[in-house]
């Protein structure tokens, strides 16, 4: 597999659909102001926080219900123009780039709490309601959503991604959190998928279908989720080490001691370097893991004694604890800040953003060699991981109007890939597919998987219109 000579490159080679003007009339008469063919906003609905450069929609329409969303995709349709689903923009593989041209659908406006429902420890959302807003409305209940993949994500779109983030060690991901949806189809139909129940045997898992689709199967307007108690107690630690195989190991053996660890999060030494210039912290510049424990203020205590003797074994020190809510939001606020004290140390820098996935005794070999390629290369580097369920982040910094770098750090994202499959593991453990993954999926799952995708896809979405042009080409 050779590395592309540029990141365009990797964007599918299709020519936009034409949008013709009796659809954007159809549009305007039923959407009214709610449908938007003004540069700027079309400009904003047509990048996100990846790295490519493509041309935005023909238009923006903001749906504000199902209802809604049923209407556009029936008349995009009727011309076979893709729709975009489009939620708080926080995608980073492109997955909501308009690369066929077509209609942005903003769902950000379906942001209600449909239901809560404590005893079944249920939730039911709109959209575009995203995972801090959800939160706050739980907390007045004593409950939370734990997924927090560090941008403030709309629902929707972090179902569409199966998306995960730092507490998936404990409470899984996107893939085991969702219960049930409602989805529009390519014809426009609304369909369900999935019950409040705790189990079901009902035919084909439609559900787990549409999670991590991408909206390329259907426009998702309302999920079901599962919620957890807020915890009695919660603590939290930062450990530093004099490397990276002595975190992982304690990582490792955490796991096996069956220490029901909430978070536990990596930095190596240089991303420790660049999170203390950005937050003006003063961590201890070595490879260091923040971990989090949740549940009786006895249960926290023993886990985390446990995890400090094992750690200290390991050669684990400078332990800092932080057990009030301002101490732990200080702590976990500088580790979701890595990204941008990565970003924001090199003046108009971007960021090529890596997701391997590896079994956990694969990990060290996989980091090691990860931040040796990156030094080897020249090109600066930013690294976090979610250490706990083996997946790590490389953020390869480079200035986007030199072709060389993006070149260099396109390379290393390949030879990352290729090396963490042939371990066993994946090219994305949570961001999804998108454009920049494409040209790895084959490779990881086959090429018989990848024409069985298509066919589900041809079959419910015989035009193409949903989302087109991600996670594998037609």
């Amino acid at each position: 597999m050779n590395a592309p000579s540029s990141l365009d490159s990797l964007v599918p080679d299709v020519q936009p659909r034409e949008v013709p003007d009796v659809l954007i009339d159809a549009l305007k008469t039923v959407f009214g102001d709610r449908c938007s063919t003004a540069r700027a906003v079309r400009e904003q609905h047509g990048r996100d926080e990846s790295s490519f450069d493509v041309p935005p929609p023909a238009a923006v329409v903001y749906a504000e219900s199902t209802a809604d969303v049923s209407r556009l995709v029936q008349l995009a349709g009727q011309h076979a123009v893709p729709v975009i689903p489009y939620g708080a923009g926080s995608s980073i593989e492109g997955q909501l780039l308009a690369v066929q041209g077509g209609i942005s659908l903003d769902l950000s406006r379906m942001d209600q709490v449909l239901s809560v429902n404590p005893e079944d420890l249920t939730v039911t959302v709109q959209p575009g309601v995203t995972r801090r807003q959800l939160n706050d409305v739980l907390k007045s209940d004593g409950f939370f959503f734990p997924i927090d993949p560090g941008a403030d994500a709309s629902i929707g779109g972090m179902a569409s991604t199966r998306a995960s983030g730092t507490n998936a060690v404990r409470y899984g991901t996107m893939r085991e959190n969702v219960l049930a949806l409602e989805v529009v189809a390519a014809s426009g139909e609304v369909i369900r998928t999935g019950t409040r129940a705790k189990k079901s045997s009902a035919g084909y898992d439609l559900t787990r279908l549409i999670v991590g689709a991408e909206g390329t199967l259907g426009v998702i307007t309302e999920i079901t989720l599962r919620i957890h108690p807020l915890p009695e107690a919660v603590s939290a630690a930062i450990c530093s080490f004099p490397s990276l195989d002595a975190a992982v190991q304690t990582t490792i053996q955490t796991i096996q001691l069956g220490v029901p660890i909430a978070r536990c999060e990596l930095l190596d030494a240089n991303t420790v370097r660049l999170v203390n210039r950005h937050s003006h912290t003063e961590l201890p510049e070595s490879p260091m893991l923040l971990m989090e424990f949740h549940g009786s203020p006895t249960a926290v205590k023993e886990q985390a004694e446990l995890v400090q003797e094992l750690a200290t074994d390991l050669g684990g020190n400078d332990f800092a604890w932080a057990t009030t809510p301002e101490e732990r939001t200080r702590l976990w606020t500088a580790r979701h800040n890595a990204y941008f004290a990565g970003v924001q140390s090199i003046p108009g820098a971007r960021a090529v953003t890596t997701d391997v996935c590896v079994p956990i005794s694969r990990l060290a070999d996989s980091l090691g060699a990860a931040i040796d390629d990156a030094n080897a290369s020249g090109i600066p580097y930013f690294m976090v991981g979610h250490v706990g369920d083996g997946n790590f982040h490389m953020g390869y910094l480079i200035d986007p109007a030199d072709p060389a770098q993006r070149e260099g750090a396109e390379r290393l994202n390949q030879t990352l890939v290729e090396r963490a499959i042939a371990m066993g593991g994946t090219c994305t453990g949570e961001h999804g597919i998108g454009l920049h993954k494409m040209r790895f999926l084959a490779t990881e799952t086959g090429e018989g998987s990848v024409a069985m995708m298509r066919a589900i896809k041809q079959a419910l979405d015989p035009k193409n219109i949903l989302n087109p042009g991600k996670i594998f080409s037609l």
